[in-house]
């Protein structure tokens, strides 16, 4: 079969698909404004990183490069909008046509960038400057995306792991994927490559098999990553979060437990975010599933990030999660005994099945984190402060190394400042750097190029 070359291109006008098929005039208007205005530019590029689903990079700059004179523009018609797409890459149509899941993830960008723009951020109705006032923002995201069921047994399981994963880590993720799916239970990611699509493409068979019909693929990612990591194809519910924090809290609102699959500092981040929360006192009897698993190869991994969190954290962390190495059934039916325990709690505490509102997430972890080397070098990485705080710290330390690996505001700081300085308690950081050096040696931080450390650990 003939495909089209990476960089031919197509114009195309395309209906609305998915979420985005009922509008009134006012709000066809808002989005026509927006594409044309300030929002023109991100609207652009995540748009353009939809349309190359399946690329292999994770360089964000890389598809602007390879499509320099893509545009895309909202039309206001009589009955809702159109988009128009010009020099768009060809890989996303068949026959002329575009890909049915692309064009739905492509309206989803349309939706949420410009709902987060105007209703959320440019709204007196939220005041994003309490906790209270972000996590309502973070439910209205997500409701108006139509990925809560209300009437749904909890059974939705969040996936964390890395794009840049090898072959049998990869494989692994898919037959816990299967197995989850065997179970009846539906998959979240970040929405990219690797550890992010294997379980959903796993998910895909068994769903089959058990006749699982409108199973839900959610994809949760935000602007400044998803040029990196491209939604994956399975991803039958995109969501753009505003920023990384509001998209960590998603995950844990509306996921019900967590599986870890190896990765590199991203997952990191997310395990310390979520460890930070768990270690909480109001959040200490609260049942929230954990699971790091991964194939037998990848042991000696876990067991690095389980020294890393003893050393850090100490032995209160270890408590709140389980490690299954080269055994999908077991972390599937755990899963589902976990599942099951998260249910009676929300039964008995009168609370959602859909949000977990019962999770307490303390302002420091919902408040945004710009990674600038002032920032990066003022984080408190010292054992004289609550755990949860040092769990916080630690986490933008990761987000702020990620941010210098795929995010491009971060690559230009790195390319003009040098690396990041990292300091703290020495033995923390001596923990710090033997992690990060292991991800370095495991090709773990980046698919694409020569890894170059956008970090230097100093304490």
């Amino acid at each position: 079969m003939d495909h089209p070359s990476t960089d031919a291109t197509v114009n195309a006008r395309i209906s609305p698909r998915g979420g985005l098929d009922i509008l009134s005039r006012v709000e066809v208007a808002r989005l026509r404004d927006a594409s044309q205005g300030g929002l023109g530019e991100l609207l652009r590029r995540c748009a353009l990183a939809v349309l190359t689903t399946g690329s292999d990079s994770d360089d964000p700059r890389e598809a602007s490069q390879r499509y320099p004179d893509f545009a895309i523009e909202v039309q206001q018609q009589d009955r809702g909008i159109k988009i128009e797409l010009r020099n768009a890459p060809a890989t996303a149509f068949v026959d002329g046509e575009i890909i049915r899941g692309i064009a739905e993830n492509l309206f989803a960008v349309v939706r949420d960038i410009v709902y987060n723009a105007n209703e959320i951020a440019a709204s007196p109705r939220f005041d994003l400057g309490t906790g209270v006032g972000i996590t309502e923002a973070v439910f209205e995201i997500l409701r108006n995306a139509r990925v809560m069921k209300s009437f749904q047994d909890p059974n939705l399981v969040v996936c964390w792991g890395g794009h840049s994963i090898n072959r049998a880590e990869y494989l692994y993720t898919k037959k816990v994927g299967y197995e989850l799916g065997l179970r009846g239970l539906d998959i979240c990611t970040g929405c990219g490559p690797g550890a992010m699509k294997g379980p959903m493409k796993g998910a895909t068979i068994a769903h089959a098999k058990q006749r699982h019909w409108k199973p839900r693929y959610i994809g949760i990612t935000e602007p400044g990553i998803i040029a990196a990591e491209s939604p994956n194809p399975i991803v039958n519910h995109l969501v753009i979060m505003p920023d990384i924090e509001k998209r960590l809290e998603a995950f844990v609102r509306l996921g019900h437990g967590i599986i870890v699959f190896p990765g590199g500092v991203g997952t990191a981040e997310e395990i310390l975010y979520l460890l930070g929360l768990l270690l909480h006192p109001e959040n200490e009897t609260l049942p929230f599933p954990l699971i790091l698993t991964g194939p037998a190869e990848s042991a000696a991994y876990f067991e690095q990030i389980d020294q890393f969190l003893r050393l850090s954290l100490g032995e209160a962390a270890t408590s709140r999660y389980q490690i299954v190495v080269d055994d999908p059934a077991r972390v599937a039916r755990l899963m589902k005994e976990g599942l099951r325990k998260v249910r009676e709690h929300r039964l008995d505490g009168k609370d959602a099945f859909f949000f977990n509102w019962s999770l307490h997430v303390p302002f420091e972890f919902q408040q945004p984190f710009e990674p600038t080397h002032a920032a990066m070098g003022a984080l408190n990485l010292h054992r004289d402060q609550p755990l949860h705080l040092l769990a916080a710290d630690l986490r933008r330390a990761f987000s702020g190394i990620v941010a210098g690996n795929v995010k491009e505001i971060g690559m230009r700081q790195i390319e003009k400042h040098g690396p990041f300085q990292i300091d703290g308690d020495k033995d923390i950081m001596r923990a710090l750097d033997q992690l990060l050096a292991a991800f370095v040696e495991q090709r773990r931080m980046k698919i694409s190029g020569r890894y170059e450390p956008c970090y230097r650990v100093v304490g």
